[in-house]
């Protein structure tokens, strides 16, 4: 028989305050409560494995609500619908100097997930690891333990991969919670594939041995239905005694007290709970979360938290070292009807196959069906270029939802009534940094964020070597034989310079590049005597007992590619970590 817990509420100082304590019963000493803040791409997975263990009591907390039979969750193509909405914490970015001219006020927007399996119910499902250089950078650099050797036996211990040519493959797990699968539900993204074979690159296992190369997309879908952590981790273990998940519950503060960490405090409809941890607090808020609840409690930059008039527990680079992905929107239209169009995504037929089947065009990635590694220059040690491969031309709702100005939208006439597809060419590692900060001391307001993007002129540089890969693609025999066409109308507020130097594509892309949705690096872990850190390899927050974070903050570097993978990587290595620690 499992724990029993019980509930108590307190009467505390303060008209609204209430203490939360969780008590068990039949617990061995050394394992405790443990409260863990966020139920997202780390998170679930986080709770889901801790709770294997019956003497491993969690108490999940989660912002957001409960996930299930949510259709627009729950339908692969429709993912857009979820951003901008109840799921969505809706972040803007603040005003950029390099970049973002673009868009309106020159903020971008950031989406991340307010639900329970947090961010991976907002994505377009992309199963990307990212390259073995990362890790190795990440273990050379003082995160020890983080080799790719290191990490690989915890990316195929949750994978369930399906898809048949990969099945034996020493790189990929067999019946683990999360199925990875392909999808071909639209067909033009073969061309994209075949194209890139044409320029000699060829079609990889991204996953596997080697990065570099074209393919079509390894996505978590399973029976035509997204695989979020949540889907995949938490609900079939919902059950479990040890395991209690308190959702629309928002934290507010880690409480500390004699530079350990005792408890955390939520509100929970319109009151405030305290929960005491008798073992430790684990933190798996995200990129920006995370950061925003360490500095709320007194853990940070010490001159910020001082002009907040946070009473400083512990002086760390808590918010700095933000990096994250960018992208450059390139239209092209085709003559073969073999695109995903707003008449194909309106027809009953489609509905109708995938109401009844679980197929048809409704099980796309959010039409996002093919991608590819390249390196514009030869003596990149990785990939520094991702080329993204969307099957539909840009349309203003798609625009609306990065912030691009509408007027932008008019100027170039971005309709997906017309058959076409949408190639995003994306900054790998960025060399642009930046910053999250507290905006006040109300944890109900959205931190400052400043991404700081283009601010290093190597960035820039490397889209423009992007954009002329693109340009190459509509070169290729596969790409004519589908008569694609590359939008060539010049950006309104680049006409000064001659259309094509790369004078004007840098124009073009402090304009109109945006975020891919991959923050990391806020908490970056590292050696404890690195000043730059905030967390150890063991994901401990330096200076203070019994704090961990186990998210994409804690990423040393991004890694090169889509960061949900990672996260669940993340979320698996912190339970064996946690598990083994005294």
């Amino acid at each position: 028989m499992g724990p029993v817990f019980r509930l108590y509420h307190y009467p505390a100082s303060g008209a609204c305050a209430h203490t939360a304590r969780l008590t068990t019963v039949g617990l061995q000493a050394e394992w405790a409560t443990i409260p863990q803040v966020g139920a997202g791409s780390a998170g679930a997975v986080l709770a889901s494995r801790l709770t294997e263990n019956g003497h491993v009591t969690v108490l999940l907390i989660e912002a957001g609500g409960d996930d299930r039979n949510q259709k627009t969750l729950d339908t692969p193509l429709i993912v857009a619908l979820n951003q901008m909405d109840k799921f969505d914490w809706a972040y803007l970015t603040e005003p950029q100097q390099h970049a973002h001219s673009g868009l309106i006020e020159k903020r971008g927007a950031w989406p991340r997930g307010r639900v329970l399996g947090g961010s991976s119910q907002l994505n377009y499902m992309q199963y990307v690891r990212g390259h073995r250089h990362d890790y190795d950078s990440w273990a050379a650099s003082g995160s020890e333990g983080w080799s790719y050797e290191d990490v690989l036996p915890y990316f195929k211990k949750s994978e369930d991969i399906q898809i048949d040519r990969l099945k034996n493959s020493e790189y990929h797990g067999r019946g683990g919670p999360m199925t990875v699968t392909e999808v071909n539900a639209i067909p033009v993204a073969d061309y994209f594939v075949k194209a890139g074979i044409e320029l000699g690159f060829k079609e990889v296992d991204y996953n596997g041995e080697n990065q570099e190369g074209f393919s079509r997309s390894q996505v978590s879908i399973k029976n035509g239905e997204r695989m979020s952590t949540s889907k995949a981790f938490l609900w079939p273990v919902i059950d479990r005694p040890n395991l209690h998940v308190l959702a629309n519950s928002h934290v507010t503060k880690v409480m500390i007290n004699k530079k350990t960490a005792v408890g955390v405090e939520y509100v929970k409809d319109g009151r405030l709970y305290r929960v005491r941890a008798s073992r430790e607090v684990i933190l798996s808020a995200g990129a920006i979360g995370s950061p925003q609840l360490l500095m709320l409690s007194g853990i940070g930059p010490k001159k910020h938290l001082e002009e907040m008039k946070i009473p400083v527990h512990a002086s760390l680079p808590v918010g700095d070292s933000l990096q994250d992905h960018m992208f450059v929107t390139m239209v092209s239209k085709i003559q073969k009807p073999i695109s995903l169009t707003t008449k194909k995504l309106e027809s009953t037929l489609a509905s109708i196959e995938y109401r009844a089947l679980k197929s048809g065009l409704f099980t796309s990635s959010g039409g996002l069906e093919a991608t590819a590694f390249v390196k514009t220059k030869s003596e990149e040690p990785s990939p520094d270029v991702q080329l993204l491969f969307v099957c539909a031309s840009m349309d203003k709702r798609l625009a609306r939802l990065f912030n691009i100005d509408q007027k932008i939208v008019a100027h170039f006439n971005w309709t997906s009534v017309e058959e076409g597809f949408t190639t995003l060419p994306a900054l790998l590692r960025p060399k642009s940094k930046g910053t999250i900060r507290l905006r006040s001391t109300n944890p109900f307001e959205h931190p400052i964020i400043d991404p700081n993007y283009l601010s290093h002129p190597d960035d820039v540089k490397t889209l423009v070597r992007g954009v002329r890969m693109v340009q190459k693609l509509h070169q290729t025999k596969a790409f004519k034989e589908i008569g694609a066409q590359l939008e060539d109308t010049p950006f309104p507020t680049c006409n000064t310079m001659k259309y094509d130097t790369d004078e004007y594509w840098e124009c073009y892309i402090r304009a109109l590049a945006t975020t891919i949705y991959h923050p990391t690096t806020t908490c970056k872990m590292g050696k404890p005597s690195d000043p730059t850190t905030v967390v150890d390899p063991q994901l401990r927050v330096k200076g203070i007992s019994g704090l961990r974070v186990a998210d994409a903050s804690i990423m040393p570097a991004l890694v090169s590619g889509n960061t949900n993978a990672p996260c669940i990587m993340i979320g698996e290595k912190a339970a064996d970590i946690i598990k083994s620690s005294k």
